[in-house]
């Protein structure tokens, strides 16, 4: 039986990975922060797909919660054969803004812990017959946010560290992806309590359907799978316009959001 372990489980993406696996018959390991929100969603899992769902309650912003879960994804009873890397934190205040203590934190999260977890996959998987690691990362990753310029190069990292990754195993019985979703209907946002009305409709999208893409994709031979045609040609174009451009457009972005989010704060999943 499959074994997926799932950072962040409980929410957002996280949990629509839960219900993409799980309705494909994988037993799941729920990883979060909040162990009564794991609880409940194991239970709802359990009894909706007939697998079975372990909860793990760690803060991977912590040494000591990222060694718990390392240890888990390198036990050989019950196998874990895919990491989903999930867990994410973004600050909806300009750098200089939010509290140091803060930025570090987030550094953490996205950075980190995608590092310590998947080095245990890494060490684990090949000789177990091998597995897949699929990093969660964003389209903000391909351009200079200003308005969160700690979680675009987070960002950034975690589609570097998974493409190298990925070529450094293209031979073996390990794949290794990212998904870098753009806007997408989660509670993220709204959870950081920042306003998003200036994003138009049609940037916005389904957290089922990015799961689903991402896990078709991902057993394939892409490693870098951006859902959505809308975000697919908006990162080709990031990628050949000339950077002064790229830079004016991301400006003109940024200050739209920052006028409309008198209100910032950070969300973590």
């Amino acid at each position: 039986m499959p074994v997926a372990l799932i950072t962040g489980a409980y929410v957002g993406l996280g949990a629509a990975f839960a219900r993409a696996l799980a309705a494909e018959g994988s037993d799941l390991v729920l990883v979060a922060r909040d162990e009564a929100r794991l609880v409940t969603t194991k239970v709802a899992l359990e009894e909706r797909y007939g697998i079975t769902a372990e909860v793990l309650p760690a803060n991977l912003t912590t040494v000591e919660g990222c060694a718990a879960v390392m240890a888990r994804i390198s036990q050989s009873d019950k196998p874990v054969t895919t990491l989903i890397n999930n867990a994410g934190m973004g600050l909806y205040k300009q750098f200089g803004d939010a509290a140091l203590t803060d930025e570090e934190q987030l550094l953490e999260l996205n950075v980190k812990a995608v590092l310590r977890l998947s080095y245990a996959a890494v060490e684990a998987m090949p000789s177990r017959g091998g597995g897949l690691i699929l990093n969660v990362s964003s389209v903000a990753g391909f351009v200079p946010r200003g308005a969160v310029a700690s979680y675009s190069a987070s960002k950034a990292w975690v589609t570097m560290f998974t493409e190298a990754l990925a070529v450094q195993h293209a031979n073996t019985n390990l794949k290794v992806a990212v998904v870098c979703p753009g806007y997408t209907h989660t509670e993220f946002h709204e959870r950081a309590g920042a306003d998003m009305s200036y994003v138009p409709s049609w940037m916005w999208q389904n957290a089922d359907e990015v799961v689903n893409e991402a896990l078709a994709k991902a057993r394939g031979s892409n490693p870098i799978i951006i859902p959505g045609h809308v975000y697919r040609v908006i990162i080709a174009l990031a990628r050949v316009l000339p950077r002064p451009l790229v830079r004016m457009a991301m400006g003109a972005t940024n200050a739209r959001g920052n006028k409309q989010n008198k209100q910032k704060g950070k969300a973590q999943s």
